[in-house]
């Protein structure tokens, strides 16, 4: 399986999920392709936030190589599932989905919570990056266990 993480920037979130949804994954011998992008072009090319990052490395998972790249239409057919961090993003993606069989491949990052999560929160402004890993890595396993 070949999946997609998307938010805004692509310096917080998306590549937080993609590096706690690659290291699960091969927890448990999944052979599934992990990438994140964001919607804006703000960063591009940049690193993860250094919170992001720091965060990500307290629970053993290093994000430190990612880059931030923007979301492109060609990615529809790159990637069988496109999950977005909130509703924003979900519209950004959408809107530039060309096909029913591109739009069914997006969905919200929370429509797998077993929680009733409705929206990964954006930890950028308010700095509660170990709030936003601790859902993040919840929703990623309850990923893994509806596709497995």
């Amino acid at each position: 399986m070949k999946i997609l993480m998307v938010c805004l920037g692509n310096i917080c979130r998306s590549p937080m999920a993609e590096g706690i949804l690659k290291h699960l994954a091969a927890e448990h011998d999944l052979d599934w392709t992990v990438d994140s992008a964001g919607t804006s072009r703000w960063h591009l090319g940049e690193p993860p936030d250094r919170r992001a990052i720091r965060t990500c490395q307290a629970h053993g998972i290093d994000i430190s190589d990612q880059r931030a790249r923007q979301f492109s239409p060609s990615d529809f057919a790159e990637y069988d599932l496109i999950l977005t961090m909130d509703d924003s993003n979900y519209q950004d993606v959408l809107a530039k989905a060309r096909t029913d069989a591109e739009r069914e491949r997006v969905r919200r990052l929370t429509d797998y919570s077993t929680n009733g999560d409705q929206t990964v929160p954006d930890p950028y402004f308010d700095g509660r990056f170990e709030d936003v890993y601790v859902l993040l890595r919840e929703v990623c396993s309850d990923l893994i266990r509806a596709h497995t």
